[in-house]
C-alpha cells in the first residue's frame, strides 16, 4: 500500500493475490468453454449453438435492410474492397463517410457471422446425440447450409454492388437471407429431435394450411422487395428501379397480405376443431398478431410518404413473420425427443 495525501492508497489489483490475471483467467476459461461446446457438443450446447445460428441470421437481414435504406448501398463502390484504392472505408471519393462506414460495417458483420455459422457447422458434424452413436447427416447438412448461404451473399453482395444495385440482384440477396433462415429454423428445431419418422399431430389439410402460410409469407416478402425496389429506397439515390408502376406493386404486395390473413384465419380455425397442440396454436395466434401489426405499419409507412426509419421497422416485422411461420409446420408433427444422456457414475466411497 502506499501513502496519498496523508491517507492510505488503496491497493492496485495487481498487488491483491487472486486479482491479478482474473480477468484474463476469465476470457481463457469462456474460450476453453466454447471449445467444448464445438468440438465436443452436448444436446443442450448444440441447441444453443441451433439458436445463434437463428440469431445471426436474422441480424443478416436487418443489417441488409440499414445499408438499403440508409441510402449507403454504394457507400464502398467496389468489391471486395471497399473502393479501388482502399480495402476499408475512409478516404475523399466524393461519397459521404457515414454512408462508406454503414455499407462497410455490413460487411465486418457479414464476415464475424460466417464465423458464427462455421462454428455452428464444427459442432454439427462432432455432435453425438449419445454415447457410441454415430453423427447426425440432417444436422450436417442443416448446419452446411448456413455458412454456404452466407458465402453465395457475399457472390451475390459483390454482383449488386458492381452492376449498382440492380434491382433484380438485390432481391437476390434478400431471398438467400430467408432461405438462411429456413434452415437454421429447420437445423434447431431438428437437433432436438431422433431420426425417426415424424408422426402428424393434426390431419393433412391442417398440415397443407400451415406450409400454405408459409409459401404466402415467402411470397408476399418476395413481392415487398419488388416494391422496394421500386420505389424511393432501393439503396442509393440514382440506381436502377424495377420498370413497375409503384401504386401498383404496392397494391399487389398488400393484396398478397390480405390473402395471407384469409389463409391464416382458416388454418387457426382448423387447429381450433382439430385439437391441434396448444404450442401450434399460440404460434399461430402470435403471427396472426405480428400480421395485423405489420400491415397497421405498411399502411402508416405508405400514407406518410415512406421514411426509412418505419421502413426498417417494416421490414423487422417481416424477418419476425418468416421465422413464425417456419416453426408453425414442425409444431405440428412431433419426433421422438434425443434420450437424455446417461448420468455420471457416482464415485467408490463417495
Amino acid at each position: 500500500m502506499g501513502v496519498v495525501s496523508g491517507h492510505l492508497a488503496p491497493p492496485s489489483p495487481a498487488s491483491v493475490p487472486g486479482v491479478a490475471g482474473r480477468d484474463g483467467a476469465g476470457w481463457t476459461a469462456r474460450l476453453r468453454a466454447l471449445a467444448r461446446a464445438v468440438l465436443a457438443p452436448t444436446p443442450a450446447a448444440m441447441r444453443r449453438l441451433a439458436l445463434a445460428g437463428i440469431v445471426i441470421s436474422i441480424l443478416i437481414i436487418l443489417s441488409g435492410a440499414a445499408v438499403r435504406l440508409s441510402q449507403s448501398g454504394l457507400g464502398c463502390a467496389d468489391w471486395p474492397r471497399c473502393s479501388a484504392h482502399n480495402l476499408t472505408a475512409g478516404g475523399d471519393r466524393g461519397v459521404p463517410l457515414v454512408h462508406q462506414w454503414v455499407e462497410f460495417g455490413n460487411r465486418l458483420v457479414t464476415i464475424a457471422i460466417f464465423v458464427i455459422a462455421v462454428l455452428v457447422s464444427v459442432a454439427a458434424w462432432q455432435f453425438r446425440p449419445a454415447p457410441g452413436a454415430g453423427r447426425r447427416r440432417d444436422l450436417v447438412w442443416l448446419a452446411a447450409a448456413q455458412p454456404g448461404f452466407i458465402v453465395v451473399q457475399a457472390v451475390v453482395g459483390g454482383i449488386v454492388v458492381l452492376t449498382k444495385l440492380d434491382p433484380v440482384w438485390v432481391s437476390v440477396h434478400f431471398l438467400a437471407s430467408m432461405a438462411l433462415v429456413a434452415a437454421a429454423v429447420a437445423l434447431y428445431v431438428r437437433c432436438q429431435e431422433d431420426t425417426g419418422p415424424a408422426r402428424p399431430l393434426v390431419p393433412r389439410l391442417v398440415q397443407g394450411f400451415a406450409l400454405g402460410v408459409v409459401a404466402a409469407v415467402a411470397l408476399m416478402m418476395t413481392a415487398g422487395t419488388v416494391v422496394t425496389g421500386t420505389g424511393p429506397l432501393a439503396g442509393a439515390a440514382d440506381v436502377p428501379r424495377y420498370p413497375l408502376p409503384q401504386a401498383g406493386v404496392t397494391q399487389l404486395h398488400a393484396d398478397l397480405g390480405w390473402f395471407l390473413g384469409a389463409l391464416l384465419a382458416g388454418l387457426i380455425i382448423s387447429m381450433r376443431l382439430t385439437a391441434a397442440p396448444p404450442r401450434a396454436v399460440r404460434l399461430g395466434w402470435l403471427l396472426a398478431g405480428l400480421i395485423l401489426a405489420q400491415g397497421v405499419v405498411g399502411y402508416a409507412q405508405y400514407f406518410s410518404g415512406l421514411p426509412a426509419g418505419l421502413v426498417w421497422v417494416h421490414e423487422t416485422g417481416a424477418a419476425c413473420i418468416w421465422l413464425t411461420a417456419l416453426f408453425l409446420p414442425f409444431a405440428l408433427r412431433e419426433r421422438a425427443a434425443l434420450p437424455a444422456p446417461a448420468a455420471a457414475p457416482a464415485r467408490a466411497g463417495g
